[in-house]
């Protein structure tokens, strides 16, 4: 790839396409791109053949032919750079056929702009890099003197290269006293079984085989066999040649690891926007309740509804974090890291696995009386404790004992230097001891790889123990593990403390009451809507509502002089929120709005305020944070 510029050649028959695009470019720098523009399949067909540009974005209608068509013909004449296609609304079959026919992402033109072009060119070029890295790491491998060795059809080992000493670590002598299936894994042994058969009947063989080195080390190679005829054309030996293709393999690994993960972001994107629209009328008509109903059952289970509502909003932003990487303040402060008394998130743990774990495993709970606060996020840390939870009741199918433990460890200078991660500091240790199944050592060494799972199909997805490990880390604590196959394992969660032993209680904080102004509120959920409406109405404001942009429009030009502020969803069918937003400011500049979105990301964020809208808010919020944002607004 050039070093001083991108090139990103525009392929598409409308200047005026061109001429946003163009404008698009001017609002991002992404490593110093450069934009050109040509308007024909044969034109462009003429230019891709010249391989003088990275990246090309290629619409799909091109007069008689079609982005598809120049996209399948660039790869078959050898093109690597990458492609992105530029599709019509709802081209879905469109889009499938472009990612299997190579394209690197697909752009639907009505849903276009300037930040969603530029993450999608950034990928592109991630991907071009990685790619060239996966090739050069296989130019050097090819290049690489192979390890070659002969062995006899009774599978004696008869000849070893220096090659294959460096490769393997035995020596020559050493590998002379081994047969050829010493080479091999316990697991992959079937393998070696099933390539000697072949050898035997098609007088050669090729493939990849798992391998293990003198250390145990598991290698990949890519194996060539041939039969070596002696005198009277009798097979007697075999000749192999072995090519290291371990680290290209990782590479791959790697590469195909980082578009799952752009998948998951994607699909947790969408269903996060959906459960949050969900969770926001329920969260709001619980509150709702538990001021009108006042029977003591009710009062029971209503703040139990609420503060799992509270916890699932937070819940779907940690699976948002941890797919696109997002801020932990996008969320306008759902999830703030506060002083947080583990004894009371222990017990009420404690309580949720009682009612639902088998009846077959006995819960011990050890909590020290004095135990030190920690400074953090009490969902993310519930989302520890639960994944733990779970793990240790799945290692237990036949039942057993799950005890949970929490005391406090002044860590000193020479546990400091055991325990590499470890600081010179207070510490509350949470332990989870289970007398389950057990790991073996090298399955304890990969249990926080992303997507690594000793389960069934269908029974983990592998990411668990790896949120659990990054959401530590991101506490400045960290986790020690021990286990025994037959006996059981033991998680230690070390978090930071604060030397203190205070209860920190929450402050009570008076709802804000309205004094009849008139609020629109927009969005194209109705039952958001008509719970927000509801919920402002009982502390004395007055509501109007629209389901889309073009129709609040007019409602404020209708209400123009009455209406005090604007509550806005930001992502909205027809005309967005963030359009509307423009349209409203062009009838009054000093309209006051309040921006909401049950997906909000960085981008978005900054779009809205660089609009002039004061104030942000993520669904579902609460009842208090809707009041609190309205009045600091309006005052």
């Amino acid at each position: 790839m050039n070093k001083t510029k991108i090139k990103i050649l525009l392929i598409d028959d409308e200047e005026d396409d061109y001429f946003l695009t163009r404008d698009w470019f001017s609002e991002f720098q992404v490593a110093g791109c450069e934009l050109e523009w040509v308007d024909s399949y044969l034109l462009a067909r003429e230019v891709i053949a010249q391989n003088q540009h990275d990246i090309y974005l290629v619409d799909y209608r091109l007069g008689a032919y079609n982005g598809l068509e120049l996209l399948r013909e660039a790869i078959h004449n050898g093109c690597t750079c990458p492609f992105i296609l530029l599709t019509g609304q709802g081209d879905r079959e469109i889009d499938i056929e472009a990612m299997k026919a190579g394209a690197v992402d697909y752009l639907e033109k009505s849903q276009l702009t300037a930040p969603l072009l530029e993450r999608s060119i950034r990928y592109a070029i991630e991907r071009k890099q990685t790619e060239q890295k996966i090739r050069q790491q296989a130019a050097l491998l090819d290049v690489a003197t192979d390890a070659i060795f002969v062995g006899n059809l009774e599978e004696h080992i008869l000849f070893w290269n220096k090659a294959a000493e460096h490769l393997y670590g035995w020596s020559q002598e050493e590998a002379q006293t081994k047969k050829i299936r010493h080479l091999f894994p316990e697991k992959s042994i079937f393998q070696f079984s099933e390539v000697l058969k072949i050898i035997i009947k098609n007088q050669s063989w090729e493939g990849e085989l798992y391998q293990i080195t003198k250390n145990g080390q598991e290698i990949i190679v890519e194996s060539r066999w041939t039969l070596v005829p002696a005198f009277n054309d009798k097979p007697q030996s075999i000749l192999v040649v072995n090519t290291d293709i371990t680290q290209k393999k990782q590479l791959e690994q790697q590469f195909l690891r980082a578009q799952r993960l752009e998948s998951i972001g994607t699909l947790a994107s969408g269903i996060a926007h959906d459960l949050n629209n969900v969770l926001a009328p329920i969260l709001m008509t619980a509150q709702l309740l538990e001021a009108q109903i006042k029977d003591e059952r009710s009062q029971r289970l209503i703040p139990i509804l609420i503060n799992n509502a509270k916890r699932g909003a937070n819940l779907v932003k940690q699976v948002l974090s941890f797919a696109r990487g997002l801020d932990s303040d996008d969320c306008g402060g759902l999830s703030k890291p506060t002083l947080i008394q583990l004894k009371h998130l222990l017990i009420e743990i404690q309580q949720i696995v009682k009612e639902t774990f088998p009846k077959s495993i006995e819960i011990i709970t050890q909590i020290s009386q004095n135990l030190w606060t920690v400074y953090g996020d009490a969902t993310q840390l519930h989302q520890v404790l639960m994944n733990l939870y779970v793990n240790a009741r799945d290692a237990m199918p036949k039942g057993g004992i799950l005890k949970i433990s929490a005391e406090n460890l002044l860590v000193d200078e020479n546990y400091a230097q055991i325990h590499m991660d470890a600081q010179v500091r207070p510490y509350v240790v949470i332990t989870v001891t289970d007398t389950g199944i057990g790991m073996k050592p090298t399955i304890i060494d990969r249990i926080f790889e992303p997507f690594f799972t000793t389960k069934e199909f269908g029974l983990g997805t592998g990411l668990g123990l790896s949120t659990v490990l990054g959401i530590i880390k991101s506490h400045g604590g960290f986790i020690n593990v021990y286990s025994e196959e037959k006996k059981g394992s033991k998680f230690k969660v070390y978090l930071p403390a604060q030397d203190t032993t205070e209860i920190i209680k929450e402050p009570e904080i008076l709802l804000t009451q309205g004094n009849g102004e008139l609020i629109l509120v927009v969005d194209d959920e109705t039952a958001i809507c008509d719970i927000t409406k509801t919920s402002l109405e009982k502390y004395n404001y007055r509501v109007i509502t629209a389901d889309n942009g073009i129709e609040a429009i007019a409602l404020y030009v209708e209400f123009k002089n009455e209406i005090s502020l604007v509550l806005i969803d930001i992502i909205m069918p027809s005309m967005d929120g963030l359009t509307t937003i423009r349209t409203l400011k062009k009838i009054n500049p000093n309209v006051k709005i309040i921006g909401i979105s049950g997906l909000p990301s960085s981008d978005k964020i900054s779009a809205v305020y660089n609009l002039g809208v004061k104030a942000f808010l993520c669904k579902p919020y609460t009842t208090n944070q809707l009041l609190q944002t309205i009045h600091t607004v309006i005052s």
